[in-house]
């Protein structure tokens, strides 16, 4: 253990507030952690709302003034779950005060704004002050074998990417205005909600980059009732006033890779009957991969280089100990859930910070997501034309 515990404080405390809560509590008590995690301080618009969040999710206190929580001595890291409007004030803040950063995906609501939180990244990094983007889905056991997998060459060459996240709980019309449905505060729809999963995770498994895009977009419900009162992804209507629907709520786009692979890529929170469904596929020269959020604890794999008689894909459970992160955990067979992911987080951004190392995805890595994106609005709205994923200006 280091001298000094890492004191943190996280700036938000909706549903993801309590998803990373979890790992903070979790982590150091199933993984030899290099420091101790001392869950300082949480920070909420509403006092009465933050003081709960602190009794409920395990914080030592709370306040209702980020600005002052960034400036203070007694805090080391900031934790951020905030919409993504103010992503890149709390975190270029936050480093410029010479604290470590980890903020929630996207990483901002526009490429300017992530571009400049990797300068003050960058900046900050020279200084041993480190940023990381929350793509957390990456710690998942079986992805992250995956990509171990396609480093190890067991899939050969990369050809195509089938990369799909599906969820349902906007299908209904009637479903209130929350913030994820405004662009102002969330910067696009399902595009930047879960898309941006989509893409790290794709170009996670691959060890590659999306180099360019062609997309569309598409709104199915314009008006919705505004929300009276919201909890997680979940809010009461009002009867009488509507608000309007500024943000996208299905993404189709097709991707080219910087190696020549194509890849396809869905995002909706309209697809009946899928509540959380994060699907990538990859085909190779040797073989195929086949991962699923909804059965994290597995992964399907074919081997191309195997006797026709044998080839299928064979399912894979993901829970020996020689699995990424599963040795801390269960026996094997004993599965692993949503929230381990935020733990596997906590675990390698603490061991990144006391080592002094760079932990990834970094907020360059966080920029590259949020061009991407860009480049899929910037392409739906010239009718799908192919479109650099990186500006150049």
């Amino acid at each position: 253990m280091t001298a000094r515990p890492l004191r943190i404080a996280m700036i938000g405390h909706g549903f993801m507030g309590a998803a990373h809560s979890q790992g903070w509590r979790t982590a150091p008590r199933f993984f030899d952690l290099p420091a101790v995690c001392d869950m300082a301080l949480v920070v909420g618009r509403d006092g009465e709302s933050a003081a709960r969040a602190a009794e409920g999710l395990g914080w030592a206190r709370s306040s209702t003034d980020w600005r002052a929580a960034v400036e203070r001595d007694d805090i080391d890291v900031v934790d951020i779950v905030t919409p993504g409007s103010s992503h890149a004030e709390i975190a270029i803040a936050a480093l410029d005060a010479g604290k470590h950063v980890l903020c929630e995906k996207p990483l901002a609501n526009t490429v300017d704004e992530a571009r400049a939180m990797a300068d003050a990244a960058h900046r900050a990094a020279k200084r041993g002050i480190f940023a990381m983007v929350g793509f957390t889905y990456r710690r998942v056991p079986a992805a992250a074998f995956a990509r171990d997998l396609v480093a190890a060459g067991a899939v050969g060459t990369v050809r195509q990417v089938r990369a799909s996240y599906l969820q349902d709980w906007l299908v209904d019309e009637s479903s209130p205005m929350t913030w994820r449905l405004a662009k102002d505060s969330a910067g696009s729809g399902a595009l930047g909600d879960i898309g941006a999963h989509a893409v790290d995770l794709a170009e996670f498994i691959t060890g590659d980059r999306i180099a360019s895009v062609s997309g569309t977009l598409e709104t199915f419900v314009s008006r919705r009732p505004l929300a009276t009162a919201s909890r997680g992804l979940t809010a009461e209507a009002s009867a009488t006033e509507y608000g309007e629907v500024t943000v996208d709520d299905l993404a189709l786009f097709s991707g080219r890779f910087e190696s020549g692979a194509v890849g396809s890529f869905e995002a909706t929170r309209f697809s009946t009957g899928r509540k959380n469904a994060l699907r990538v596929e990859v085909a190779g020269t040797a073989g195929a991969l086949s991962f699923d959020l909804e059965d994290l604890n597995s992964l399907g794999f074919f081997d191309a280089t195997a006797p026709p008689e044998r080839q299928g894909f064979t399912k894979i459970l993901v829970t020996e100990p020689e699995h990424p992160y599963v040795s801390a955990w269960w026996p094997a067979g004993h599965m692993l859930g949503y929230e381990h992911g935020f733990s596997h987080q906590v675990k390698d951004f603490v061991e990144a910070i006391v080592s002094g190392t760079q932990p990834t995805p970094s907020f360059a890595d966080g920029l590259h997501v949020q061009e991407v994106l860009a480049a899929v609005e910037a392409s739906a709205l010239a009718e799908s034309v192919w479109t650099p994923a990186e500006r150049r200006d």
